[in-house]
This record gives structure tokens, C-alpha cells and sequence, in this order.
């Protein structure tokens, strides 16, 4: 029997599948175990063994020639870890793998399998084990977290499940396997997955990526076994209401959802603690019956309670975790127990008055700041290396994740309930889940059954801020109707929007985003100048970005392979993305035109750090500026499933460059910033704190360094705030051939610097072709021309380190009477390789004449073992420019 579930309204028929019958005889009361199913799998194509299910899942079945694995896998995971194809994300690697035939850049989830693709077969995945003897008696479940896409599933003999049930990428299954379980004897599960096909609800890269030829076939999700008594808790929640703005007192409401796994009444209690607080209530259980169970604070008092510890997002606040425990209690005895951990926090969403959706939290609102996710191609889970892209998010102060269809693992939300990393969860577009014209029955019962599976396991959270019933488009009315009841049945805590376009449904009216683009390059004035009808700063947009983020010369060379990393070709567009971004011409001939085409690679790489710098900063700055006729920006995208030249702040291999320091610089809490449309200053403040006494000042000059203004203005930054503090006249601009420097400076009531932030400002700015307007981004009609930043005369930078352990101190200072252009600082190892992992407190920035600046980087232990670093001693660092002479120095040394 499958563990049954609140049955959505579309899958009844599913959610109350019998696979199995129980045991007769009632299970002994037992507190609950679980068995993570992780190490000694094997892994074949059933076109080579032609294997049958009853014999393959019993003792004794030959697995000579299988691979080897650990789970959660896919196929090709599998065969990659045992060595069978080169790396396949390096240059064209990947296209030699068999069945990756497809043409390039097209959506292979909508193409069928090649003819002679070997993943057109099924693949069997098999694993022994042992169950104690003294588990006789009790309920045993055999849980899968994720199957993509049809599995039979088979026990000791005994068929669990057949693939007609097992069906949808984003399920989750708990199958009764009692009667079918051995204790004291081997045991062996053999389960034969099937990939996906083009009419189904499977898991889809769009255009971000290639997409493996096995479609991500396989158990991707973790396998565990589950002991409990007759009655199992599933699924606790605690939502929070505060009385008023003080937060002073909350209102908890605790649910979970209990069912009798037996075919007879059971009466019982339902009890346990809520941060601290005892609850307990009698539950009364028909036979096979589920149960929602309700503690509300009308009912239970005790759940009203005074000075809660209140969960914050990052930046704004503590995020403190409380724990709620139940457990179903049978005659004094355990049936089932499951503990959580939640935040004390409200989140809602409203509409501004001109439409845009806006996020409260606690009662106060927040800018969402955020970018797009992708995990790892083929969908490995990498822990370690999960936790430095956190740390990532958190050193730009970025305050939101969207996921796009990519679930993501308990461990991920983990890490963003621990460090108030706010999270935006959704379907996937451009495949079968927005085929809705294709749909049938069956189609519409798996998708209603995969959303009920995935709001239940991460409904808890709160990370979690809002759920889109669609991407780029919303779903029509009958399946719009089936998803919110589903949402509403599950209690689902959050926000709910019909996709994440401004397209309007008749359900539930407007949306209150937009998806507007652009995700091509874009000149930094874009964002300003566009004041009402595309991706400019203004509502909520769901994803944009200016387009290409080309990695540092150092992960060039890993992703591309020998020999392509200059000049560009055919394996760098391959590295872009699909659809209409198979290559990045739109960025290279921006360059061309602003900057002037390089003629080598480094010289390449540097122009285009600076517009990844440019680009973002602008981006970001924008929204922020115009909070809160702007309320939310998800930067398209964070990071991606594959070494990419397009769409990332930091690249697959975890290295910082321009784009993530122009976010870093835009997204600083305290955060003095240049407009490109009106030449205003602004001062953007984004905590729940006022900062008083504040002094604001812009420069501007020419190349040459002639001041053509200056002035200085005392200010004082409100909580939440953006303010304006300086108007820079329009005729300080006045040459329209010429390029500005604008400098700007905040310092607070002591006289600290505490946000500096410089600018390169064409004369004349991008007239952008409105009218040509695609989905990929607004052309120019007139680019900008900053040719002459390529002719800036030659500055001489000082440069010292001091290596401090765990971290290294570098300070620049400018001794010339030359503008320092662009310094960028990196750390090298050993053999003159980039660092990734480590950031910068600032970087890619400018000095003028006289001009010092001390910069940090942070040396955690456990990152330097990640990047098999030994010795600290051995490392250097390096410094750039558009007009300095590279430096290269030891800080051991601190050498000049």
C-alpha cells in the first residue's frame, strides 16, 4: 500500500493507489527509524541484461559488468563517476557521449529519445540490504524522493509498484512495504526507471544549458526506509500571525497531517511541543483514513505567545529557529514522531497602487533583491560545495533565490532557513508543463499529484515566500483551479501568483509581476530610461539581466578545453545557451562598439568584466533607487547547471568576477549611487535602521582629470530609504563625444568613508531601438562610444599584501597623476591559477591620483582544504587594469 495522502481533487485515483496489502495483524508500537539507502548500488541498461524484475530483485542475481553507485544518481551521473566518458562538461565533451545528437541549442525535453540512444531503454538500479531482526512486527515505508520519470519498483520478489503509478519527475512515493520486507534476512530492491518523453511532466533545461541525453533519467532523489507504528505524522507546519506591528505577540497555528496505515479505527493522541509550548489532542482515525490535524490559538491559548524570538531575512534581521516535535501516541506507546525546524515570521504579498506585487515580511516591506537557481546539471548533489554558493549569495547581500521547477534538496533549505535566504518556488516553462493543450486526464492528475508532493515536503520552511503556478505563461483556468486547490488543501502559508508574467488569468486576475526581459546585453542606462513598458526599474521582475558573464581566463580554460580559449569559436558558443542565445554576439558587438574590440584574450576578458561589472551594478542600483514603485528583481540567473558564458553572477566553478561585484557594490546596505537618466545622487539605505548625519559628495571630471564638479550634501537615510541627495547639472555633460568620470562618496557622522562607488559615463547615452524590442532585449539604435577609456594614458598602482592567516589585507595606492582604470584583484595559486571561492570586500574599482584603498579577502579553512590548498604561504596575489601593468606579489613577503 502506498502512503496515503490528502488527495487533490484532479488525482484521486492516485493518491489512494494500493500496491501492496498490509499485514493482517496490527503493527507493534514502535518510536520511528529511518535507513538512508545511499552506498552499494548497481546500475544497468536493461538493453544489455534484458532483466526481469522478480528475479533481479532477490539474492543471488548476477551483477557482473554493472556500475557501481551511490544515491541519490542519475543514469549518466553514474557512468561519468565510473569514468566511462571524458568530462562532459568540458569543450565538446558532451556531444560525445551516445544519444546526444539532438541539434545544438534546440529543447531536447521536447524531442524524442535518438533511435539509437542507449537511454531509450530502461535502466535498472539494484541494491542488498539488511533489516534487523527485531523489525518483525512493525510498518516499514520505502521511500523515494524523486524518480524521473516511470519506475517498476520491485522487493524480494514482489512487484511494489508499476510504472502506469510511478509517474512524474517531482513526486515523492512512501510505499508500505511490510509484507514484502525480511527482517533478519537480505534483502534486495530492484527498481527499472524509464526517462521521460516529450509529453510528460519531466525536468527541463530550456534554453539555460544543454540538456544530458538521458534527460536526467533515474533516482535523483535519495531512497531511504522508514519504520513506524500503524499511524504515521507527516508533514508538521507552524504559520505565524503577529497581532500588530510590534511583533510583541504571535499567534501560532500548528498542523500536520496523521493517517492509519490499517484497515480497522484507531484512536490516539496527537502531542508534542511548539517552541517550548505543550500541545496535545485526541485524534479518532477510520480505517485507511488521512487526517489534517489543526492546534489553532483560539483552541490552544498557549500557542498566543509574548516576545517571540522573530525570523528575519538576511540583511534585516536575526533568523532564528524554533522546533516544533509531534507524535501520535497510541495506549502510551510512539506510533510515529516527526520533528521540524520553523522560523516565527509572517510573509504577505500585496499590490502597490499601480499594480506591482509587493513582499511584506513582518509586517514591513522588503525589496526582493534575488537571482535565478540552477543546481548541477545532472542534478549531483554537492553539499560542500552548496555552502559556499550560499556564502556567495550572502557577500552581495542578495536576499532572494527563484527556482525555477529545480526543487532543490532538504539540505538547500536548510541553509536558507539558517541564514533568512528567502525563496520563490515554481514550475518550469517551455516543455510539457506549460503544453497545456496536450494535456489529458492522466497528464493533469500527475501534475496536480507532483505539486500536492512537493508544497507538502517544503511548506515548513520559511525560506519560502511565494509559489508561481506557471513560468512564462499561466495555466488555463481548469488547471489554474486544480493547483490552487491543491494549495489550499495542503495549506499552503505563502503567496501565490498564476506564473511569472504580467499576464493576467481569469481565476485570479493580475499577477502583479512582469517578465519582460531583458536577458541580452543592455547598456547600464536601460534600466532608468525604461520607465513603463519593458524591464526597466519599475513593478517586480521575475527574471532579467544584462545578458553574458564571461568567466575569468582561468575557468575559460577548464570549460573549453585546450586550444579554444582564443580566438572565440564554435565550443564558446556552445558554453552560451539555447534558443536564441546559442551564441553572445549581441555583448560582443557592444563591446565592439562602446569599447572597441580587443585583439587577445586577456585584454578580452578585462573589457568584459568591466561591462559584466557595469551591467549588473546598473541593474540593481535601479530597482533600488525606485523602491517601491520597484519591488523585486531576480537577476537571470545566479549561477549555472554547467560552465556557461552567459547568465551568472559566479561561474560554475564558484569564481567571482565583474558581474558579481557589480551586484555586490549595487546590493551594499548602505549604498551611495549615480543616475544615469536625470545625472541625480541617491543614497539607498536597506535595513529596518535610520543612519542620521550623513554627507554625501560627487566629483565629476573628464579623462583628463579636470574637475568640472564638485559639491558635497549632508543628508540623513531613513529606514528603508532611497533618497536623493545631489542633482548633478545636465551641462556638466554637455560634450556628447566625451567620457566622465563621476566619483562619489558617503561618510558618516564621524567622517568615515563607509560607500564609495565611481562611474564611466558616455556623453552621449545608448539611444535604444524601442521598437525592435524582442524577448531577448532592446537593441541600440545608437550605442554608446567610450572608445577612449582604451587610450587612457598609463598609471603606475602600489601595491602591498599582508597575508594575516585567515584572511589577506592588500592596499592600492595611486602615486601617479593618472586615473587607475578598472583594478581588479585576484588570488593565484602556486601555478599562476585563479582562486575561486575567494572574494574581495571590494574590487573592480577606480583610483585617482593619491588615491588608497585597503581591500580584504577571507581565508576560511575549509575553503582553502576544498580548493586543496595546503600551504596559505604559497599563494599570491595579482592586480589589473585597463591602464596598469599586471603585478604579481607574495603577501608572505609584502613585497611592492
Amino acid at each position: 500500500m502506498m502512503l496515503p495522502r490528502k488527495a487533490p481533487v484532479s488525482s484521486m485515483a492516485l493518491s489512494r493507489l494500493c500496491v501492496l496489502a498490509l499485514a493482517a495483524v496490527t503493527p507493534a508500537l514502535h518510536a520511528a527509524t529511518a535507513t538512508p539507502l545511499k552506498l552499494g548500488w548497481t546500475v544497468q541498461s536493461d538493453c544489455k541484461i534484458h532483466g526481469d524484475g522478480a528475479t533481479l530483485s532477490r539474492p543471488g542475481a548476477s551483477t557482473q559488468g554493472w556500475y557501481s553507485a551511490t544515491i541519490p544518481s542519475t543514469v549518466l551521473a553514474v557512468q561519468v563517476a565510473a569514468g566511462e566518458f571524458k568530462d562532459p562538461y568540458v569543450g565538446t565533451n558532451l556531444r560525445s557521449i551516445p544519444g546526444t545528437s539532438y541539434p545544438i541549442g534546440q529543447n531536447f525535453s521536447n524531442l524524442d529519445m535518438p533511435p539509437d540512444s542507449p537511454y531509450r531503454c530502461g535502466w535498472w538500479y539494484r541494491k542488498s540490504f539488511e533489516v534487523p531482526a527485531s523489525d518483525a512486527g512493525k510498518t516499514s515505508w520505502l521511500h523515494f524522493n524523486g524518480i524521473n520519470y516511470r519506475a517498476d519498483v520491485w522487493l524480494n520478489g514482489i512487484k511494489i509498484a508499476s510504472s502506469s503509478d510511478v509517474q512524474g519527475a517531482y513526486r515523492t512515493y512512501d510505499f508500505n512495504v511490510s509484507k514484502a520486507l525480511k527482517p533478519g534476512h537480505e534483502n534486495v530492491l530492484a527498481v527499472e526507471t524509464f526517462a521521460p518523453t516529450p509529453t510528460d511532466l519531466g525536468i527541463n533545461w530550456v534554453d539555460w544549458n544543454p540538456c544530458p541525453p538521458d534527460k536526467d533519467m533515474g533516482l535523483w532523489g535519495a531512497v531511504s526506509l522508514r519504520s513506524s507504528g500503524p499511524v504515521v505524522v507527516r508533514s508538521p507546519m507552524v504559520t505565524t500571525h503577529f497581532t500588530d506591528a510590534s511583533l510583541k505577540t504571535a499567534e501560532l497555528t500548528v498542523r500536520a497531517a496523521v493517517d492509519n496505515a490499517t484497515d480497522h479505527p484507531i484512536e490516539g493522541r496527537l502531542e508534542g511541543s511548539v517552541a517550548g509550548v505543550v500541545i496535545s489532542q485526541p485524534v479518532t482515525l477510520a480505517a485507511n483514513e488521512s487526517k489534517s490535524i489543526a492546534f489553532t490559538p483560539s483552541d490552544y491559548p498557549q500557542l498566543t505567545i509574548s516576545n517571540p524570538h522573530v525570523w528575519w531575512p538576511a540583511d534585516v534581521g536575526a533568523h532564528p529557529l524554533e522546533t516544533a516535535s509531534l507524535k501520535f501516541v497510541i495506549a502510551g506507546a510512539v506510533s510515529d514522531e516527526k520533528s521540524i525546524r520553523f522560523g516565527i515570521r509572517e510573509v504577505v504579498s500585496e499590490f502597490t497602487p499601480k499594480g506591482a506585487r509587493l513582499f511584506k515580511v513582518n509586517q514591513r516591506p522588503i525589496l526582493i533583491r534575488g537571482a535565478g537557481w540552477s543546481p548541477d546539471m545532472m542534478l549531483r548533489e554537492q553539499p560542500e560545495k552548496l555552502a559556499a554558493e550560499f556564502a556567495l549569495v550572502h557577500d552581495m547581500h542578495l536576499n532572494t533565490i527563484r527556482l525555477e521547477g529545480k526543487l532543490e534538496t532538504e539540505e538547500f533549505f536548510r541553509l536558507a532557513d539558517e541564514q533568512g535566504v528567502m525563496v520563490i518556488a515554481g514550475w518550469c516553462c517551455c516543455d510539457h508543463w506549460e503544453h497545456w493543450d496536450k494535456w489529458d486526464a492522466n497528464t493533469l492528475k500527475v501534475a496536480t499529484a507532483s505539486l500536492d508532493a512537493q508544497v507538502m515536503r517544503i511548506r515548513s520552511h520559511p525560506s519560502l515566500i511565494a509559489w508561481l503556478n506557471g513560468s512564462d505563461n499561466p495555466p488555463p483556468a481548469n488547471v489554474e483551479t486544480a493547483y490552487l486547490n491543491v494549495l489550499k488543501q495542503d495549506f499552503w502559508p505563502n503567496a501565490i501568483a498564476s506564473s511569472a508574467t504580467g499576464q493576467p488569468t481569469t481565476v485570479t486576475g493580475e499577477s502583479g509581476v512582469k517578465m519582460t526581459g531583458p536577458y541580452d546585453y543592455v547598456a547600464p542606462s536601460y534600466w532608468l530610461t525604461d520607465t513603463n513598458k519593458y524591464g526597466g526599474a519599475y513593478g517586480f521582475n521575475t527574471e532579467t539581466g544584462p545578458g553574458p558573464a564571461i568567466p575569468s581566463l582561468t575557468s575559460l580554460k577548464k570549460m573549453l578545453g585546450p586550444g579554444h580559449d582564443w580566438p572565440r569559436d564554435d565550443v564558446w558558443s556552445y558554453h552560451a545557451g539555447g534558443g536564441g542565445f546559442k551564441d553572445i554576439h549581441v555583448f560582443n558587438d557592444a563591446m565592439k562598439a562602446t569599447y572597441g574590440m580587443p585583439d587577445s584574450a586577456a585584454r578580452y576578458n578585462l573589457i568584459a568584466q568591466s561591462m559584466a561589472f557595469d551591467g549588473e551594478r546598473a541593474m540593481f542600483e535601479a530597482y533600488g533607487r525606485n523602491k517601491y514603485t520597484s519591488t523585486g528583481v531576480i537577476q537571470w540567473m545566479l549561477t549555472n547547471a554547467w560552465p556557461s558564458s552567459i547568465w551568472h553572477l559566479y561561474d560554475y566553478y564558484l569564481d567571482a568576477g565583474g558581474g558579481f561585484y557589480g551586484a555586490k557594490k549595487a546590493c551594499e546596505l548602505l549604498h551611495v549611487q549615480y543616475s544615469y537618466d536625470d545625472h541625480s545622487v541617491y543614497v539607498v539605505n536597506s535595513v529596518y535602521e535610520a543612519t542620521p548625519g550623513l554627507t554625501a559628495s560627487a566629483r565629476v571630471y573628464d579623462l583628463n582629470l579636470k574637475e568640472l564638479f564638485s559639491k558635497s550634501a549632508p543628508l540623513d537615510s531613513a529606514s528603508d530609504s532611497s533618497t536623493k541627495a545631489i542633482d548633478i547639472p545636465q551641462d556638466v555633460f554637455s560634450n556628447t563625444s566625451a567620457t566622465y568620470i563621476v566619483h562619489l562618496e558617503l561618510k558618516d557622522v564621524k567622517g568615515r568613508i563607509v560607500s564609495t562607488n565611481s562611474y564611466w559615463v558616455p556623453g552621449k547615452l545608448t539611444e535604444f531601438d524601442w521598437a525592435k524590442t524582442n524577448y531577448t532585449h532592446t537593441p541600440a539604435k545608437t550605442p554608446e562610444d567610450m572608445t577612449a577609456l582604451a587610450s587612457l594614458p598609463s598609471a603606475k598602482v602600489k601595491v602591498t599584501a599582508q597575508n594575516a592567516g585567515d584572511r589577506i589585507h592588500v592596499h592600492l595606492s595611486n602615486p601617479s597623476d593618472k586615473l587607475a582604470f578598472q583594478l581588479a584583484v585576484e588570488l593565484e595559486d602556486e601555478h599562476g591559477a585563479k582562486l575561486p571561492r575567494i572574494t574581495w570586500s571590494d574590487n573592480y574599482l577606480e583610483l585617482l591620483p593619491g588615491g588608497q584603498r585597503e581591500l580584504t579577502a577571507l581565508l576560511p579553512a575549509e575553503t582553502l582544504t576544498a580548493l586543496g590548498i595546503k600551504d596559505a604561504s604559497t599563494l599570491k596575489v595579482k592586480l589589473e587594469g585597463w591602464n596598469v601593468a599586471p603585478v604579481t606579489i607574495n603577501p608572505i613577503h609584502n613585497t611592492k
